[in-house]
């Protein structure tokens, strides 16, 4: 050991000082040294993912005989070590590294090699001979970036969509008889109910649900067995497939080897897949937040037809005043994963032959969207929707005024007469019912049951000539 805290490592290229305490080795400080750009390091969730994936190969290596008892079961105590986090500060890798992600293949292999000959007695355990042994950085990292998202989207995104659409389900039950003044383009329009709005959004919500469930068969298969370009050169025949059923009991994934490992290095359209679908949810919770934001507007100048729950002050100059601060993140959260989208498929198209070389910054995009997305469901189910109120009365008095009901009139009236009708309550600010009468024929029984605004939340009640 040097004595000013370094100690010399050896790889292919030559000595390298490493700092004393750290796990890692020559390659990795190589690519600390090499790629000082960004300050971002990859994802617990993948160094997570990294560490399984070196667990279940030095199983099945044990299982083929490719590596003896003692080696194996050190590497794999040593990898489950990496998978439970107690490592992380050993992975300091930069984002923006080798497009193939060898740098952080290399820095697990070396931490793994490190930590193993601690368990091995006495026996040397090296990176690349016993860590890496049967693998290759391009098939170990799109593994552990497909394992890293699934299980991902399975523990976060999935639960938080179920508490999402839930909650929903409950705030509309409780206020679902509620009938308020519908909008397109932002001008008022015909009514509908409370429920009948949110059951929307339940329905938004659960169609995410649906499109990312029909990806994840395409993420559950594994490129590892393809080795350097797919072949699956230097690796034991079904190594993959041992692979895929070692990670498969130990995560409770269905995980099966890529019916193409050639497609599997060198494409990455599944994570591209999974992005558009990632971009899609977040275009559902960008529509939702600001339905709600737009919905809490006011208190007075606003529309004003709910109150989400005050969580904190909303100016530091004028007192009193509360924002839809949930909303307003949520919505943030999905202006990212939108841009995340962008960068993941501009990755995608990198593929050069038999590999992709924008594997790290894919992975470390895709996990993120993941996260925000899965902790803004979360949020805005806990903090803005389970709580709102509603202001009824509010909401009927200009229900009442709303113009658009002459809509109901058209087929008794005609739409010529109806617009009459409308434009002249509107400028006087009066109720439809009223100015009908005055208008038409029509009594004010006739008027009380075509206009009678939940049963225009059903469809309304059509009839002819002078009614019955």
């Amino acid at each position: 050991m040097a004595s000013d805290g370094f100690r010399v490592e050896r790889d292919s290229m030559g000595e390298l000082k490493v700092p004393a305490d750290a796990l890692w080795g020559a390659q990795t400080q190589r690519a600390v040294q090499n790629f000082p750009i960004s300050g971002l390091t990859m994802p617990r969730g993948f160094i997570r993912a990294l560490g399984l994936v070196k667990w279940a190969a030095a199983g099945a290596n044990l299982e083929l005989n490719e590596l003896d008892r003692v080696r194996a079961f050190a590497i794999q105590k040593a990898a489950l070590e990496v998978a439970e986090g107690r490592h992380d500060a050993h992975f300091p890798v930069d984002v923006f590294q080798t497009g193939s992600g060898t740098s952080s293949n290399m820095n697990a292999n070396e931490v793994i090699a490190h930590l193993a000959s601690r368990y091995a007695d006495g026996i040397p355990v090296h990176p690349n001979d016993h860590v890496n042994c049967s693998q290759s950085s391009n098939d170990v990292f799109p593994t552990a970036m497909h394992l890293s998202a699934a299980l991902a989207v399975a523990e976060q995104l999935l639960p938080a969509l179920k508490e999402l659409s839930g909650t929903i389900s409950r705030k509309s039950a409780d206020i679902a008889d509620t009938v308020k003044t519908g909008r397109t383009h932002l001008m008022d329009a015909m009514p509908l109910t409370f429920g009948q709005e949110l059951g929307a959004w339940r329905t938004q919500v659960e169609d995410c649900v649906a499109r990312l469930n029909s990806s994840r068969p395409r993420l559950h298969a594994l490129a590892q067995g393809g080795t350097a370009i797919g072949s699956g050169i230097n690796a034991p025949a079904g190594f993959g497939a041992r692979v895929a059923a070692l990670l498969s009991r130990q995560t409770s994934l269905d995980l099966r080897p890529s019916r193409d490992f050639f497609a599997a290095l060198a494409a990455q359209e599944t994570a591209v897949e999974l992005s558009g679908q990632l971009r899609t949810l977040a275009v559902c919770l960008m529509k939702i937040t600001n339905d709600l934001r737009w919905m809490n507007s006011g208190p007075l100048a606003g529309l004003g037809e709910i109150a989400l729950p005050a969580l904190q002050p909303g100016s530091s100059i004028m007192p009193g005043k509360v924002n839809p601060v949930v909303p307003e993140a949520v919505a943030m959260v999905a202006a990212q994963v939108i841009g995340n989208d962008v960068t993941i498929a501009v990755a995608g198209q990198s593929g050069s032959f038999q590999l992709n070389v924008m594997q790290p910054v894919i992975a470390y995009n895709l996990l993120q969207s993941i996260e925000l997305l899965a902790n803004g469901a979360r949020t805005l189910a806990r903090s803005a929707i389970a709580g709102f109120t509603v202001h009824a009365r509010h909401i009927a008095a200009t229900l009442d005024r709303n113009p658009m009901l002459v809509t109901a009139l058209n087929p008794v009236i005609g739409y010529e007469k109806g617009a009459a009708i409308a434009k002249k309550a509107y400028a006087e600010g009066r109720p439809i019912r009223e100015v009908a009468a005055e208008m038409t024929d029509l009594t004010e029984e006739q008027l009380a049951k075509l206009l009678d605004p939940a049963a225009l939340t059903r469809g309304g009640v059509r009839q002819g000539g002078s009614g019955d």
